[in-house]
């Protein structure tokens, strides 16, 4: 099925939070124990708390039809802050695709990187795109330590 990346609406809200805590608490268990990923994704599921962070920093989503199915963000300088799939939807594409979509909008924008601080299920997928790893980090949470990847990309101009 083809995806179709547009910007966020507020109504998306409750959704993307949904894809969060299923990819939280799915597919990230292989890197991350279940005390990280409840303090990585704690429960209840704050809507209210994702809706002003959406509001504020409006992701990029993708949809295959009308469902929506993943989203990621970009900073003005240049900081992709989330990069989410939800779990059924994984290696479909879904992230490739708002990616380039996102390294287009930073080209427009002329910003000279893109930077992430990948999990370890995301840093082979951004490796893939052309990411090189700055280095690694250790982040508490909720008392816990949750490692990612500090990673970077010098985007290209002809």
């Amino acid at each position: 099925m083809a995806i179709k990346i547009r910007r966020y609406r507020p109504e998306d809200a409750k959704a993307l939070t949904d894809i969060f805590y299923a990819a939280v608490h799915g597919p990230a268990l292989e890197y991350y124990s279940q005390a990280q990923a409840d303090a990585w994704a704690p429960m209840p599921k704050n809507y209210a708390a994702w809706q002003a962070r959406f509001d504020c920093h409006p992701p990029f989503v993708a949809l295959q039809g009308d469902k929506l199915v993943g989203f990621m963000t970009l900073e003005p300088d240049g900081h992709i802050d989330v990069a989410y799939s939800h779990p059924a939807h994984q290696r479909q594409g879904i992230a490739t695709a708002l990616y380039h979509h996102l390294q287009a909008q930073a080209l427009t924008l002329h910003l000279p990187m893109l930077y992430v601080e990948a999990s370890y299920l995301a840093r082979p997928f951004f490796a893939k795109q052309g990411f090189s790893l700055v280095r690694e980090n250790q982040v508490e949470r909720g008392g816990q330590i949750l490692v990612n990847f500090s990673m970077q990309k010098r985007l290209k101009y002809n």
